[in-house]
């Protein structure tokens, strides 16, 4: 028998959507006291970046699930730091700027992940690894039925 939510805050939405905040909110905390120099947006951006090769601002926004004017601030910020540079290219026959991480954006990626692993490793250690796993495949599973069903329009 299956029983009935009675509350929003009952749901898995809920839920998912309390952790994401408790998520930001550390993220927030953790990088100002880390003085890295970057925001958590900032930081995800570089790490979309320093993955793929040959994206432009929209490819950017589609990935890190911002639109292209939050997008571009982003971008913005991160090349008047040095992390990135933007290279005028032609994609499908239309002129694009390609984002390219630099050497100084890569050290400070590098720099930036070192030190954020410590910290991802004490929740690690209160959590079974296989609870883990199993964590990360459901929720894969979950945003997927959800990409599937939800309309995008980055």
């Amino acid at each position: 028998m299956i029983s009935e939510t009675k509350h929003f805050t009952d749901t898995i939405f809920y839920q998912v959507e309390l952790t994401a905040r408790y998520t930001k909110m550390l993220g927030t905390q953790l990088f100002g006291k880390l003085g890295v120099g970057l925001t958590p947006e900032e930081f995800a951006a570089l790490d979309t970046i320093s993955a793929h090769s040959e994206l432009c601002q929209r490819d950017i926004a589609k990935l890190i699930l911002k639109d292209r004017a939050n997008t571009g601030k982003l971008l913005d910020s991160l090349e008047s730091k040095g992390f990135i540079e933007r290279e005028l290219k032609s994609k499908n026959n239309r002129p694009v700027k390609i984002v390219k991480i630099t050497d100084k954006g890569t050290k400070v990626y590098k720099d930036t992940y070192e030190k954020l692993l410590p910290h991802h490793q004490v929740v690690k250690e209160r959590i079974a690894n296989t609870d883990l796993e199993k964590l990360g495949e459901s929720l894969r599973e979950l945003r997927e039925i959800l990409e599937d069903t939800i309309d995008i329009d980055i």
